[in-house]
C-alpha cells in the first residue's frame, strides 16, 4: 500500500506550495489549540478557505488541536470541535485525552488521531486508544523501527500509524518539553516553544559569575543539546513494510521554499519505492540544498547517540529561491516574483513538481512593462524571463550557493 505523504502548512502560501508539489494530506492549525503558536495559522475564514482548497483537489486536511488545555480554555474548546465538524475536516491531532473526549462528542464525523505528544510506545496504547475512539496513531519519536513492526503486528487492524520522515528532532520526549517554559516563559506544550535546545550555552563557575566559558574542549567541541534534523528519504521502503501508513513530514513554522523542495522530494521517493525502484540520487540532493541541520536516522535503526562535533550546531544550505513562477505560456516565456537577488547571466535552477530540477543560464530579463533589466534586486518585484521549458505556476527559481 502506498503510504499517505503529510506535509505542514503552516499559512496559506505553505499550503498552496505543497498542495503543488504533492501532498497527500495537510495539516495546519487554527488560531488556538495548535502546537505552533508562531505560525501564520488560519482564522475560521482561513480554515474555510484552506479545506475547501484542498478538497478540490483531494487532498485531506488534518487541523491540530494539540495543546494540553488548561481549565478556562475548555470552556471555548466545544464551539471550537462544532466548528470543525461542521467545516467538514477530515481529522482532529489530539495531545489530551480530556480533549478526545470532546471531540468525539461536539465532532462526532471526523477522524481522531493521537499525537507524538501523547507519547505512545506500545500496541496496548493503541488498542485503549482505538477504543475511546482514536483511528490513528502518530506514534513517540523514540521508536525504533523494529519496535514499529511490533505494533503494527499488534496493534488493532482499524487504527492506522503515523510517523515522522523528515525535520527538526526535539530533545525531550516526543516534544514534551519544560525547557522552553523554563528559560524563556513560554510554553512548548501551549504552542509556544522557543526552541532553546538549538541556543548555544555556555560555563558559569559559581564564584565567577562574570566569567562565561565557551563549552568546548576538543577539536570539534563539546555541545549540550543543538538536535539534528530527521531524514529518512534513503529509508522509504523499509518504512511502508513494516506498516507505516502516513508519512509525516515536520515544518509549520519553516519557509514556503522549504515545505516545497520537502514534500516534492519525498513525493517523488515515495512514488519511486512504491514501484519497485531505487530512490533516485537527485532527491536526496534535493534535501542537502535546504537549510538544515545535519541529517540523521534518529532513533529508528537504534540509540542515536550524542555528536560532538563543531558542525552539528550548524545550519547548512546550497541553494537559495530566487523566484516563484505566477505564470508560463508553451514557449517558457514567464512572469516571475522576485524573492532573492540575481540577474542575467547567473547560473540558476527550475524546480518544478513534475520533473528533476534543471539547470540554466539566465538571459534577458525584463521588467513587467517589458523595459529590459540587468538583474532582479526589489522585494516582490515582478519580471519576465525565458524558462528553458514550460513550467506550472508555483514553479520555482533557485541559486546555488
Amino acid at each position: 500500500m502506498r503510504p499517505e505523504l503529510l506535509s505542514p502548512a503552516g499559512d496559506m502560501e505553505r499550503l498552496r506550495m505543497v498542495l503543488h508539489y504533492g501532498a497527500d494530506a495537510v495539516y495546519l492549525a487554527g488560531k488556538e489549540f495548535g502546537l505552533r503558536a508562531s505560525a501564520g495559522n488560519f482564522d475560521r475564514d482561513g480554515l474555510r478557505e484552506a479545506v475547501a482548497l484542498c478538497h478540490k483537489k483531494g487532498v485531506k486536511v488534518h487541523v491540530t488541536v494539540n495543546t494540553l488545555p488548561r481549565e478556562d480554555e475548555l470552556l471555548r474548546l466545544p464551539d471550537y470541535l462544532r466548528f470543525l465538524n461542521v467545516l467538514g475536516v477530515d481529522a482532529l491531532i489530539i495531545a489530551d485525552l480530556g480533549v478526545l473526549s470532546l471531540a468525539n462528542k461536539y465532532a462526532p464525523e471526523v477522524e481522531k488521531h493521537v499525537s507524538t505528544q501523547l507519547g505512545v510506545v506500545n500496541s496496548e496504547t493503541c488498542r485503549v486508544l482505538y477504543e475511546m475512539g482514536a483511528s490513528r496513531a502518530v506514534l513517540a519519536r523514540e521508536l525504533s523501527l523494529a519496535e514499529i513492526r511490533q505494533i503494527r503486528d499488534n496493534a488493532p487492524a482499524g487504527i492506522a500509524l503515523e510517523t515522522f520522515v523528515h525535520g527538526a528532532m526535539c530533545v525531550s520526549f516526543s516534544g514534551r518539553c519544560l525547557l522552553s517554559n523554563y528559560l524563556a516563559g513560554r510554553d512548548a506544550n501551549r504552542g509556544e516553544c522557543a526552541q532553546p535546545c538549538r541556543w548555544k550555552y555556555h560555563l558559569v563557575e559559581e564564584k565567577r559569575s562574570d566569567e562565561a566559558f565557551d563549552i568546548t574542549e576538543d577539536d570539534g567541541g563539546t555541545y549540550i543539546l543543538n538536535s539534528n534534523d530527521l531524514c529518512l528519504i534513503e529509508h522509504l521502503p523499509e518504512l511502508m513494510d513494516a506498516g507505516i501508513e502516513s508519512f509525516k513530514i515536520e515544518g509549520r513554522m519553516k519557509s514556503a521554499y522549504y515545505a516545497a523542495v520537502v514534500t516534492n522530494a519525498y513525493r517523488h521517493a515515495i512514488d519511486e519505492a512504491a514501484s519497485g525502484l531505487p530512490l533516485s540520487p537527485v532527491w536526496l540532493a534535493e534535501l542537502q540544498k535546504l537549510s538544515h541541520r545535519k541529517y540523521c536516522t534518529g532513533f529508528y535503526f537504534g540509540e542515536p547517540g550524542q555528536y560532538y562535533g563543531k558542525n552539528d550546531t550548524l545550519y547548512f544550505a546550497q541553494a537559495d529561491v530566487c523566484a516563484v513562477v505566477e505564470s508560463c505560456d508553451e514557449d517558457g516565456y514567464a512572469t516571475l516574483t522576485h524573492r532573492n537577488r540575481f540577474g542575467t547571466g547567473d547560473e540558476v535552477e527550475l524546480l518544478t513538481s513534475d520533473g528533476e530540477p534543471v539547470r540554466f543560464t539566465v538571459g534577458p530579463m525584463t521588467d513587467e512593462d517589458g523595459a529590459p533589466i540587468p538583474e532582479a534586486i526589489h522585494p516582490m518585484m515582478v519580471f519576465r524571463l525565458r524558462l528553458p521549458r514550460p513550467c506550472a505556476p508555483l514553479s520555482l527559481l533557485r541559486k546555488p550557493k
